[in-house]
Order: structure tokens, then sequence, then C-alpha cells
């Protein structure tokens, strides 16, 4: 079982009673990426849709052991406050890098050899295929995209979903987590 420090698990049920307000992933695919980041040794992680901080503690609480970082987008500037200061709250500041503003347009300006080996999309859902399509040059082989939502907006994220399942690049499975999560691995 994974040990939470208190404070963080303090930060964790404070954020998990204004999860459908902030649109806060489940505990149990908070865990389940915390698991992929850990077992795939990630170094170089981006979030694509901070909110409150909620789903980025779980990754950098992974990042932490693997002894790698995360670089986290988030739209509304008052969000990113709130998640900075969850950050701070539970020690990890020091491995996240926040930026904000408009994800399509921070993807479309990543140096050419910024690359990931995990991505997590938990953002604006009709632009998932947009975010595929900019962070696919800058995941690695072997890296790991998952999405969120894949089931509970299965309308709004079906360009996605029928993209990343027909490209060659990529073997993708949908997962029955809460809300749904597609996971994707590149190899090739």
């Amino acid at each position: 079982m994974l040990e939470i420090a208190e404070e963080t698990e303090k930060v964790f049920k404070e954020l998990e009673v204004t999860q459908k307000q902030f649109w806060n992933v489940a505990r149990e695919t908070g865990n389940f990426l915390n698991m992929l980041i850990k077992m795939n040794k990630v170094q170089n992680a981006l979030e694509i849709g901070t909110s409150n901080g909620y789903s980025g503690i779980w990754l950098a609480l992974g990042l932490k052991e693997t002894g790698g970082r995360l670089t986290t987008i988030e739209f509304y500037e008052k969000r990113r406050s709130v998640a900075l200061e969850n950050f701070k709250r539970c020690g990890l500041e020091d491995i996240i890098t926040s930026k904000v503003g408009d994800a399509c347009t921070i993807l479309e300006y990543l140096k050419k050899d910024e690359i990931f080996d995990f991505v997590f999309i938990d953002a604006s859902k009709p632009q998932y295929l947009d975010y595929f399509n900019l962070i696919k040059p800058h995941l690695k082989r072997g890296g790991i995209i998952c999405a969120d939502n894949v089931i509970s907006h299965a309308q709004k994220v079906q360009p996605f979903i029928d993209a990343v399942y027909n490209d060659k690049d990529f073997q993708t499975e949908i997962l029955p987590l809460p809300a749904g999560l597609s996971v994707s691995f590149r190899i090739i």
C-alpha cells in the first residue's frame, strides 16, 4: 500500500470534497497514474489541465520516487495558484514546473528537444485530439499518454480515441476507472 504523508493525505481529503467542482480525477485514477509513473521509472512527465493540483500531486509523488520532474499546464491563473499552494503543502514544489495559458499554444512552442516519457491529459475535452497531435513529436518511444474522461465524455473525446486507436505508433486500451482512462503506449 502507498504510504502518504499526513499533510498530503489532509490535502487529498480537502480536494476530494470539491472533486466535482474542480473536475478532479477519482482517487483510484490518481493511484493508478502514480503506479504507472513508478513502474515505468518516468523522468519527465507532462500534465495538461492542472486545476487545483489533485492529479498533479499523485503524479509528483510517483516522480519523487523516480527522481523525475513534472511540467503542468493550466489555463486559469486562479486555479493554478491554488494548485501551487497545494504542491507546496505537500512538499512537491521543487519538482514541478507550472505553466499558465492555453495548452495548445504552450505545446506548439515547446522546444524541439523537449521530450516526455509520460503525459496525462485532463483538460478541454474537444481539444484532446489537438493535444495528442502536438504532444506526439515530444513523446519518446516507450512513452505513455493517459487521458481521463474517455467514458464519461466519450462523444467529446471520440476524435482523439479514434486517432490514437488507429495510430500505428501506439497500442491503446481504455480502462473502466471512474470516468474512463485511456492508456496509450508508444511502440514506435
